[in-house]
């Protein structure tokens, strides 16, 4: 399995996971839900580490392109907002955001939780990885996720 930016994201969340003692609600991280000209649509929840009840959990998954093997891609317009939301708090303080095309894997600039669709045609996956660092203690996670999608630009 190819290592990038995530899998480090979750390595380094798996690696201080047990060195908080505030926890977040919840056995698992929450659900997300990505937002397209006014539709709601789920995203796939992949590698995750989380820390609940003075516990720790770590789930390893897939890569992003095989995670979503048999989805359906989200059509959208070239250049369409795409929005990751979560109905959760404390909201994640920590977030990256990475395309794959043609087997290419690039960072996304995202924005309040908000970036644009590729200008060209094609079939785009996207890795949406968040985390919930300790705001009391450096470089302590709480808990982090990897939410994973597909859209095709028409």
């Amino acid at each position: 399995m190819k290592w990038n930016l995530l899998s480090i994201f979750v390595l380094l969340g798996t690696l201080i996971m047990g060195c908080s003692n505030n926890g977040l609600s919840g056995e698992e991280p929450p659900k997300a839900t990505i937002q397209i000209a006014n539709k709601s649509y789920p995203t796939t929840l992949g590698s995750y580490c989380w820390h609940s009840k003075g516990e720790g959990i770590c789930v390893d998954t897939a890569g992003t392109v095989d995670l979503l093997e048999g989805k359906k891609p989200i059509e959208v317009k070239a250049g369409e907002q795409i929005t990751f939301e979560m109905d959760y708090e404390p909201k994640p303080n920590e977030i990256h955001v990475s395309k794959i095309y043609n087997n290419k894997e690039t960072e996304v600039q995202a924005e309040n939780n908000r970036f644009s669709a590729p200008m060209e045609k094609g079939i785009y996956y996207y890795s949406y990885a968040i985390g919930w660092m300790d705001e009391k203690q450096e470089n302590v996670s709480n808990g982090d996720a990897v939410y994973a999608f597909v859209i095709e630009v028409k």
